[in-house]
């Protein structure tokens, strides 16, 4: 598939997870990627096998992001992390990380690229968002909240883009299967007071119909549609792929 040789795309959180089922999918279709990932040896290393490009960036870090600028037909934001505690155990500096990295940097990055997409008339912005930007799950209040700011940033681009040929749009899976994920278990057990083994289907999958995780690859076949030309009318919206959690 060629539909997107010639586009230059960025995926944040690219060497691993979603992120790098996003990479491989875009460049399946022809874009030149650039891998923005934190690890720098593994976005190199992706980079290297997709022919495309590696950013070594902290999106933490968002005093570095401030003045930057973004030549690049797609953007996607999926960096992201979890961190699961009660609200009143919940430490303000890993609060104020997550939104961070997950709703300022998405926010500065979107700022950068949105001149250069205005000036070609020609833009996608796909906002790995959650299903947690549409429903709520206790212990998460980091996460959630910066996933229900991701979802008006996310609109408010569709709304300002639109006159310039630029659409941005969230997709919202369920509990997709990739180290973050897996990352939690321990931390759900103990606050849910069940085993381990138990996590997956009475705490992740409880709210769904279909009882499985989410592939990467769902995902990224979704992000590489909205990359499309067959997408350019779909803009402002939000794309469940949770299996049937967000219906209750």
């Amino acid at each position: 598939m060629t539909e997107l040789t010639g586009r230059r795309a960025i995926v944040t959180g690219g060497a691993s997870g979603i992120g790098l089922a996003c990479a491989e999918a875009l460049a399946g279709a022809g874009a030149h990627v650039t891998i923005a990932d934190l690890n720098g040896d593994a976005a190199r290393g992706v980079a290297e096998r997709l022919g495309g490009d590696a950013w070594a960036v902290d999106l933490g870090d968002t005093a570095a992001l401030a003045e930057h600028e973004l030549d690049v037909d797609i953007l996607v934001n999926n960096a992201g992390l979890q961190h699961v505690r009660p609200i009143e155990e919940f430490e303000p500096e890993r609060f104020s990380l997550l939104l961070r990295v997950m709703l300022e940097a998405p926010f500065l990055l979107i700022r950068a690229a949105l001149p250069g997409m205005y000036e070609r008339g020609f833009g996608r912005v796909i906002n790995v968002s959650s299903v947690h930007g549409l429903r709520a799950s206790p212990y998460k209040a980091a996460y959630v909240s910066a996933k229900h700011g991701l979802e008006g940033l996310s609109k408010v681009t569709a709304l300002e883009g639109g006159p310039h040929g630029v659409t941005s749009n969230c997709v919202n899976p369920g509990y997709v299967r990739t180290p973050l994920v897996e990352k939690q278990i321990a931390d759900q057990a103990r606050l849910h007071g069940i085993p381990e083994e138990d996590v997956v289907e009475k705490v992740m999958l409880t709210e769904s119909a279909i009882k499985r995780l989410v592939e990467p690859t769902e995902v990224a076949s979704l992000v590489r549609w909205l990359a499309g030309d067959d997408a350019r009318m779909v803009t402002g919206a939000s794309y469940t792929m949770d299996g049937g959690w967000s219906a209750r």
